[in-house]
């Protein structure tokens, strides 16, 4: 009976110094951290780590639109300004609530539109002159926060537009997107996170004015 309990805390001691010894072994080649150099900080190896994270997508505020409408009535100065609509919030005339402001608003806030491609602002044009998709009068820019909507003088401020002013308002509005122009901007945005896409149908009829 004795010597049966001197085999089985045998048995024990040297399992024990068996498994020491492994876990000795696995740390004597695991390899240790190396500290980082002052002068490591900028190595190419370290820069790829640091943006390996995936960029977020872009913020909606990225469309610059107050910088973009004043740009545009640079560009074409008789383009009708339409900003005589008092705000509801304080009861003043806001003059930075333009036309083309409005009309950048509803052509990627509510179209989700990319706003650097001329077809998608033609798609947007034949909007307000009735030949593409439906507008809803009250989700318009300006619904929300104008005494007055805006809806039907913006759309029958586009209607009086040539076909000559109205492409060389799409060229603008293009150029005042394009990467060239703003080379020192963040780049232009995808719609915003869930907002629908309205699927576009080739214009018809007077929508051929457009081209």
């Amino acid at each position: 009976m004795k010597t049966s309990k001197r085999l089985l805390i045998g048995l024990l001691l040297l399992t024990s110094i068996l498994v020491s010894r492994v876990h000795l072994s696995v740390a004597k080649e695991a390899p240790s951290p190396q500290p980082i150099r002052s002068q490591d900080v900028n190595s190419p190896h370290l820069l790829a780590q640091s943006n390996a994270t995936p960029a977020s997508p872009a913020s909606p505020g990225r469309v610059r639109i107050q910088e973009v409408w004043r740009r545009i009535y640079q560009m074409l100065p008789d383009l009708p300004l339409e900003n005589q609509y008092v705000n509801r919030a304080n009861g003043k005339v806001d003059l930075n609530n333009t036309l083309v402001s409005r009309l950048i608003r509803y052509h990627y806030y509510g179209k989700g539109r990319p706003v650097n491609y001329r077809l998608d602002w033609k798609f947007t044009l034949a909007d307000y002159l009735g030949v593409n998709e439906p507008m809803d009068v009250s989700t318009y820019p300006g619904a929300d926060n104008l005494k007055q909507n805006p809806f039907e003088r913006d759309r029958a401020a586009i209607a009086k537009l040539d076909r000559k002013q109205r492409n060389a308002l799409i060229q603008a509005l293009v150029t005042a997107f394009s990467p060239l122009e703003n080379a020192s901007s963040p780049p232009t945005p995808s719609p915003a996170p869930g907002l629908p896409r309205t699927p576009l149908r080739q214009p018809s009829g007077g929508a051929q004015l457009l081209k």
